[in-house]
């Protein structure tokens, strides 16, 4: 990244690969990076499933520049995969298809994931939404990372896309964060001092042989070990390419706005791990509709007012960054329901997990213009 090049965007969505007879996963990654090579360059990754397929944008600019990125890295998957009988869905976890059905990809870097973590990690069938922001001062950034903590949930609600598991209903708005939260050095992070703390800890798991680099922490929200972004990992991977620019928009102003602040000599209050869990898990199992903390209040209060706080604590840097009609898409979501609350519904009315496929499905494909 460039220097003094603040609040840029790196998105990266995990697409769930689909068989359009069964709608069951398939296995196919490998025919796909074949096919892509030339199309998608750096731009598409394997994950530890071959029925995954991680897409990457390039550095953006704006967030005007990340749709551009976000569709066009839909569209050509989509293309890919269309080649291949196939189809691509974006939602937390598949309605219905079971973990242990899928194929591990090859490679040692998932060889040893698997052996360190056996059932653990071949149950991980999950498909997320990460968000870089560009911050070029490690410092600040610690500092970003320690204030952003409180606001994770309330963005992480408005994700949630994953409330089936395995063709059950699991009563939970995204299911995909509790089976993550099995794996080791994951959820809400603690906050750090300094930088120099955040580093001593990650040498340390290092040193112990608990990790062997700082990619290896999967905290909902981290200091990149290698570039220089913050970057997001608590969100479902929404269905729609509005949601998901929209969701990046919201994580790029609260980091710009938390910057503001602190240029200004202005703090944000901090708050233990444990308490931003307890929001957390509301926000997994009720999505927009049910209530989170606010801790400064000792109060509960109903997640869409506590969203429509947090659009106004940005408000005065959403200009500056271009993003007010992005940001907009915000309320479509308290109005309309998350993917979750859509994909309920479409449940509710037909009683037929396939049905729910080929919404996500139809979803996934808005606005690509396929034909």
């Amino acid at each position: 990244m460039e220097k003094n090049k603040l609040f840029t965007l790196g998105i990266e969505e995990e697409f769930q690969i689909i068989d359009p007879e069964s709608r069951e996963l398939k296995s196919h990654i490998q025919q796909i990076l074949e096919d892509g090579k030339s199309l998608l360059s750096e731009n598409v990754k394997s994950e530890m499933h071959q029925s995954v397929v991680e897409m990457g944008t390039d550095i953006c600019t704006d967030i005007h520049d990340a749709r551009k990125q976000v569709t066009k890295l839909r569209h050509d998957l989509a293309c890919l995969a269309k080649k291949q009988g196939l189809c691509v869905a974006a939602a937390g976890t598949h309605p219905f298809s079971h973990w242990k059905d899928q194929k591990i990809t090859d490679g040692p870097r998932y060889e040893t994931i698997v052996e360190d973590m056996q059932q653990v990690a071949r149950a991980n069938l999950i498909f997320g939404l990460h968000v870089h922001v560009g911050l070029d001062d490690r410092d600040i950034a610690i500092h970003i990372m320690n204030a952003v903590r409180y606001f994770l949930p309330h963005i992480f609600a408005l994700s949630t896309n994953s409330p089936f598991w395995i063709g059950r209903n699991t009563g939970f708005k995204s299911y995909r964060s509790k089976v993550f939260d099995r794996f080791p050095r994951t959820g809400i992070p603690d906050y750090f001092n300094s930088l120099a703390e955040y580093d001593n800890f990650i040498d340390l798991l290092i040193k112990t042989n608990c990790i062997d680099n700082g990619k290896k922490i999967w905290w909902d929200i981290r200091v990149h070990p290698f570039f220089e972004t913050l970057e997001f990992r608590i969100c479902d991977i929404p269905m729609r390419i509005d949601e998901t620019i929209a969701l990046a928009a919201l994580m790029q102003a609260v980091v710009a706005k938390l910057y503001k602040l602190i240029r200004q000599n202005l703090g944000f209050r901090l708050y233990r791990r444990a308490l931003i869990a307890e929001n957390k898990w509301r926000a997994a199992r009720y999505g927009i509709h049910g209530k989170l903390i606010d801790f400064g209040k000792k109060q509960e209060v109903d997640v869409k007012h506590l969203i429509n706080e947090l659009l106004e604590f940005v408000d005065d840097v959403v200009d500056d960054l271009g993003s007010r009609e992005e940001l907009n898409y915000i309320q479509t979501i308290l109005d309309k329901g998350t993917g979750a609350d859509r994909q309920l519904e479409v449940w509710k009315q037909s009683g037929d997990f396939k049905k729910v496929v080929d919404y996500i499905i139809e979803e996934t494909y808005s606005g690509l213009n396929l034909d």
